[in-house]
């Protein structure tokens, strides 16, 4: 599971572009995974939209994940979904999920969550917030570095950093040890997303490969 560059759709932050539009092109700049994220929009609308979605990603090959909401996931044939800590449990959604290799990505803020997350069958991890952000209300303060090295030191799955992640501070982040980056703002707020996100791409590559991963 690739997971270098995962783009999270926000209509606002993206100047009035669709979700499908958004995803269209972070696609095109080849983004290993998009997630739709929308907390505004009624459940058929989020239906129609990760409906699109998931055309979309189907076609380009990349990854489809739903923020959330694990009915919408499995109605749009989703690859899988990314949960909270405030939302249904992993190990629910486990026994719920019904596709075989259904992907679900947790939040976690500290090593505690993150081996109950392992342990409750996560896919993925993301460190949440990272960094202090503007581009989620309710994210709070960064955890920093520091703990996204802890919980890369805890666990055997994939981490990925999300929360201010931007170009000045993405190789920092590849540094510690996160395995990707998930933005949003670094993409998405772009007038260009396929050149944004080819360049964000780039630069987690190349700094993979000067450290020998």
């Amino acid at each position: 599971m690739n997971l270098e560059l995962y783009v999270i759709t926000d209509e606002t932050i993206g100047g009035g572009r669709s979700h499908a539009g958004i995803a269209q092109q972070a696609a095109c700049g080849g983004a290993d995974a998009i997630q739709l994220r929308d907390k505004t929009c009624s459940p058929l609308e989020l239906l129609r939209a990760a409906r699109e979605l998931r055309a979309i990603t189907r076609k380009s090959g990349t990854l489809f994940i739903v923020n959330d909401r694990l009915d919408v996931a499995m109605a749009s044939g989703a690859d899988g979904v990314h949960l909270g800590q405030g939302d249904m449990r992993a190990s629910t959604a486990r026994q719920l999920a019904a596709p075989e290799g259904f992907i679900i990505g947790v939040s976690v803020g500290t090593v505690k969550e993150a081996l109950q997350a392992v342990q409750e069958g996560a896919d993925y991890l993301a460190l949440s917030p990272t960094f202090s952000t503007e581009s989620k209300d309710d994210a709070g303060p960064g955890y920093g570095l520091d703990r996204l090295r802890e919980i890369r030191r805890a666990v055997s799955i994939p981490v990925i950093a999300i929360g201010g992640i931007n170009r000045q501070n993405a190789r920092d982040v590849i540094a510690a040890g996160a395995d990707g980056i998930a933005v949003i703002s670094a993409v998405v707020a772009y007038p260009d997303i396929a050149a944004a996100a080819r360049e964000l791409k780039d630069l987690v590559r190349d700094c993979k490969r000067s450290m020998g991963r």
